[in-house]
């Protein structure tokens, strides 16, 4: 499409229900979505012209993700169950005859460009260019096609905050190439691969999986990384807000930035105690083979990596029962093990705050003020009441950014206000006012979006 028609095209029938599937069907959130990409395509045009010449521009969104069950499982062939969510970045893009790669990102205020002919090195170096070598490197790896293409990129995925934005930006761009190179016929799994090896190789950050495959995949998912080079994906089809409940992301402050070092301890630990049984990973060993060999283990290996195991094969179970909860429709199940996942996460992973933090423990302080939440408002199980009615949990890598809650809608206004107050943001349509510090809205209600990268096609 031309640019002109790009902007036309937004206010068709068509674009309504592509709206409606990204974001939802509210009347005001498509139309502040259609400003959105209304005022990213006209900066493409004033960043690079009529850049797209015959060939037109193409607009690309791929989403976050929220993982729903499985912390820090995916890098030892474990099991996760993930949800794609509504927040998303956004690409407009057009492809160029150049042999290179311009991006101009307003979420990161980055204006880059990388040569696609060039070898992809260094590895290493931190930025959004650095992702973007690693994945032509990778497409050019598994024999794929690569192509130069000028873009404009918007982010609502929050940085450093455990809601993949990193694996957001990589899908996109692995998205980009898949159709305007390859026609649209990359499998899935081998983006999500593409993007994991980017952030693997070229940014220095042994993450597993995981966040790929969910911002790829959409909707709910049960991911299974038995077989890491070809996982598997089933789709739930189970919608948390026909049950009367509402996915709620706390942003606890932090950023993920730096903390590299906490993240790739915990599988090194993981594989540490997988290696002392003669496996390579942990994926088939029982809390029985630990236990019969618990004091020759804890001295060879040390506690924390025997506890991060516990945590690995249990958690790796759990996931099993919540796929089986949802499925048969039992949400009281569900709230006891989305829990028990949170409470396993800070007790036995030990993710929820850098060692040794006194001043920052950001996920531990607000994962108490919503467990008081709900037992103020009875909704925590406890006797004489029968069955817990709201779960919250440690999300994403840990150690900074955010927390997950599922609670029923009708106390979501509430608890908002309450985290609000916890976390000293005025709530400016209470005050009347402008909040006094002027930064983002740190509690999100989420909506799940059940398609992973898609281009605005019509």
């Amino acid at each position: 499409m031309t640019i002109t028609a790009a902007l036309r095209t937004l206010e068709s029938e068509d674009a309504n229900r592509f709206f409606a599937e990204l974001y939802g069907e509210e009347a005001e959130a498509i139309a502040e979505q259609k400003k959105r990409y209304a005022a990213l395509i006209e900066q493409f045009r004033r960043r690079f012209g009529d850049a797209g010449g015959d060939a037109g521009v193409r607009v690309f969104s791929s989403p976050g993700r929220s993982e729903i069950g499985g912390n820090h499982t995916d890098h030892n062939r474990g099991k996760a169950l993930t949800a794609s969510i509504r927040l998303d970045v956004l690409g407009v893009v057009a492809p160029c005859e150049e042999n290179s790669v311009s991006i101009c990102d307003s979420a990161y205020h980055e204006d880059y460009t990388v040569a696609i002919t060039e070898h992809p090195a260094p590895p290493g170096k931190t930025g959004s260019s650095a992702l973007v070598r690693g994945i032509v490197a990778g497409f050019k790896n598994a024999g794929f096609a690569t192509g130069g293409f000028k873009g404009c990129f918007e982010s609502r995925v929050l940085p450093g905050s455990g809601l993949s934005s990193s694996a957001a930006f990589e899908t996109l761009i692995c998205g980009i190439l898949n159709a305007l190179y390859n026609n649209g016929a990359i499998p899935m799994e081998k983006l999500a691969a593409i993007g994991q090896y980017a952030e693997n190789v070229f940014w220095g950050k042994a993450s597993g999986l995981l966040d790929q495959m969910a911002c790829a995949a959409g909707g709910v998912a049960a991911l299974d990384f038995e077989h890491p080079e070809s996982p598997s994906l089933e789709r739930i089809p189970f919608d948390f807000e026909s049950r009367g409940y509402r996915l709620v992301i706390v942003n606890t402050g932090g950023s993920h930035a730096g903390l590299s070092a906490e993240y790739s301890a915990i599988p090194s630990e993981m594989r540490r105690v997988a290696s002392f049984f003669g496996r390579d990973a942990l994926r088939g060993l029982a809390v029985e083979d630990v236990a019969r060999r618990l004091p020759a283990l804890r001295a060879h290996c040390g506690d924390r990596a025997v506890l991060r195991a516990l945590h690995f094969i249990e958690e790796n179970n759990r996931v099993d029962e919540e796929i089986k909860a949802l499925k048969e429709n039992d949400f009281t199940a569900f709230l006891r093990l989305a829990q028990a996942s949170g409470d396993s996460s800070y007790r036995w992973l030990q993710n929820a705050a850098v060692s040794g933090a006194i001043q920052e423990q950001n996920i531990p302080v607000c994962l108490a003020m919503t467990e008081l939440f709900f037992r103020l408002h009875g909704l925590d199980g406890a006797p004489p009441r029968p069955a817990p009615r709201a779960a919250c949990r440690l999300h994403g890598g840990g150690f900074a950014g955010v927390i997950q809650a599922f609670l029923p809608r009708e106390y979501v206004d509430e608890y908002r206000a309450w985290m609000h107050t916890a976390l000293g943001f005025a709530d400016a349509r209470d005050a009347g006012q402008h909040p006094p510090e002027r930064r983002p809205d740190p509690v999100f209600v989420m909506s799940i979006r059940p398609c992973g990268v898609r281009e605005l096609i019509f």
